[in-house]
């Protein structure tokens, strides 16, 4: 007899026809702004490798000089035999780079969200999240046990009244460059409300850093502001840095206490090693290769002027985030392929991973990109968009 829990089929077919269903392509060689994919070489339009830095020459050396030192895994977790020079190194420089105590790695972004937040937060508390949070945080909030509710996107004076509404211990968490729509979160505003409010702040800033400041240090130097007023700051290195995990910096006390109490830090394996030592080219190249955030901004500024001379509606953003809204699944998916048949690739974003009636194609540059990359593709967006 066929056990009904595990005939999928019906609701496969279901996300088919509605245009939801998720496909994986398989890509031969290294990231980077052209890529072969079943065959195809494509000009990729949708990485998160915001500097080009994923393949860069020096990252690449060091990470195979690090596997000749650590070998390829780390064998445990931090708290066994896991922790290794290179990665109390890289700790010690994110935490300088962000002008913090102390950092305190991860090996993913998911993990560093859902393991902060139910370690700060539980029962009788409570966790305020933007609606369009990325769903790490919105589960990180579910699974901390705390009381759990999200406000309108960027609408602070409903945050505002959430926290003055619910007494006890209240944690604000934000991304600080939201990943579907490429716009900031006020974050001046924010410490203002939680300062008067007394709440704990958490911002994730997995799109900002590398991308906004001066220096790359993303939304927190963006606005000028500091540890004491931003003091749970979370960053991914899979984007800007170009290698792999996540971090948190913050004070001293916090960091210590994420080392007792975070779960995913605690119970899973380290990353490798190697990862960690090319993490650490990866960051002084972010630090002092400049021309990098001012081509990126560059191309930014190119792209949009062409895409508001064809009438394509973007939204406001001046990251490397370019969505351009279509609202139609079907049609998204539609104009998607069609791109990519000309050599072009763009994510098509649907719901649930955005709200229903907004599906998008997400542009995304890397420095890497060239001008005539970027006018290309506006050619053809002009070709395929109705």
């Amino acid at each position: 007899m066929t056990n009904r829990f595990y005939q999928f089929r019906q609701d496969l077919e279901q996300l088919s026809q509605q245009c939801l269903y998720r496909s994986r392509r398989v890509i031969d060689g290294p990231q980077s702004v052209v890529l072969t994919i079943n065959g195809k070489s494509v000009i990729n339009f949708s990485s998160n490798d915001y500097l080009g830095l994923a393949n860069h020459p020096e990252v690449v050396a060091t990470f195979k000089m690090a596997v000749d030192k650590y070998g390829v895994g780390s064998g445990s977790a931090h708290l066994i035999c896991g922790h290794s020079r290179a990665h109390h190194a890289l700790e010690e420089e994110l935490a300088e780079f962000t002008g913090r105590e102390k950092a305190l790695l991860f090996s993913t972004g998911y993990m560093a969200n859902i393991g902060v937040i139910s370690a700060l937060v539980g029962r009788g508390d409570y966790v305020l999240e933007d609606r369009l949070n990325h769903a790490s945080l919105l589960d990180g909030g579910l699974l901390s046990r705390a009381q759990f509710s999200r406000f309108k996107h960027a609408d602070y004076v409903g945050l505002q009244a959430q926290i003055h509404n619910n007494a006890g211990r209240k944690l604000v968490v934000s991304d600080g460059v939201f990943s579907m729509d490429g716009d900031l979160a006020d974050l001046p505003l924010l410490v203002e409300l939680v300062d008067q409010y007394q709440a704990g702040l958490l911002i994730d800033d997995a799109h900002g850093f590398g991308v906004l400041g001066k220096n790359g240090g993303g939304i927190v130097e963006h606005f000028g502001l500091t540890q004491t007023q931003v003091p749970i700051l979370m960053g991914t290195l899979g984007k800007a840095f170009g290698t792999f995990g996540a971090f948190v910096a913050g004070s001293d006390e916090l960091i210590e206490w994420l080392i007792q109490k975070a779960r995913s830090y605690v119970f899973t394996t380290a990353l490798p090693p190697a990862v960690a030592e090319a993490t650490r080219t990866s960051l002084r190249l972010l630090q002092t290769e400049s021309w990098r955030r001012e081509h990126l901004q560059a191309l930014i500024a190119r792209f949009r002027l062409g895409a508001v001379q064809q009438g394509l509606q973007l939204m406001d953003s001046f990251t490397p985030i370019q969505p351009i809204l279509v609202g139609d699944s079907q049609q998204v998916m539609a104009i998607s392929s069609a791109l990519f048949e000309r050599g072009f690739l763009l994510s098509p974003i649907r719901p649930p991973t955005v709200p229903k009636g907004t599906a998008r194609l997400r542009v995304t540059f890397s420095a890497e990109h060239q001008y005539h990359q970027v006018d290309a593709l506006l050619d053809e967006l002009g070709k395929v968009i109705p």
